[in-house]
């Protein structure tokens, strides 16, 4: 299967899987997420790649460059399909509705503030080994390091994904 066809499979996927939430399935949501976690370190594992976490939501400019970036670039990809398991992680159900509060009361926050220490807004990528250790955080927070004017860095991105991928 083409990797065009794959990536838009991982990110219905991941959004359904890690599905929207209200205030009272905060713990619901939670679990699946970790349950679509579980089974990509479970893959991870059995394919010697590592998990590439992406936060995002899908009223996010840069979210949506960033998706339609790893579609079309071919190198990266390729990288990604050989090196990693993609997981999307969803932080907001509503475009209309701000984030507001405590992180962790946000869709998908309890992950949120797990993975990242000082919120700097998304898409957000942390890089996790098979065994759920965590290797990295994006430096910045966010992809902000791996723009370049209105769209993303092949060279930046790949310069990334080769340092965090697996030896």
């Amino acid at each position: 299967m083409k990797i065009q066809h794959i990536i838009p499979l991982l990110f219905f996927a991941g959004c359904s899987i890690v599905g929207a939430q209200t205030d009272s399935t905060t713990n619901a949501t939670t679990n699946a997420a970790r349950t679509s976690l579980a089974e990509a370190l479970s893959t991870a594992t059995a394919e010697h790649k590592h998990v590439l976490l992406i936060f995002g939501a899908n009223c996010c400019g840069w979210c949506h460059r960033l998706h339609s970036f790893i579609q079309t670039d071919t190198n990266v990809a390729t990288e990604l399909r050989s090196s990693f398991v993609v997981v999307l992680i969803d932080t907001k159900t509503d475009w209309r509705t701000p984030n507001t509060g405590k992180i962790e009361n946000w869709h998908n926050g309890l992950l949120l503030t797990k993975y990242s220490p000082v919120y700097q807004g998304e898409p957000f990528l942390v890089v996790l080994d098979a065994e759920g250790k965590q290797l990295t955080t994006q430096d910045d927070g966010n992809t902000g390091k791996l723009e370049e004017g209105k769209n993303y860095s092949h060279d930046k991105v790949m310069a990334f994904l080769t340092k965090w991928a697996p030896k």
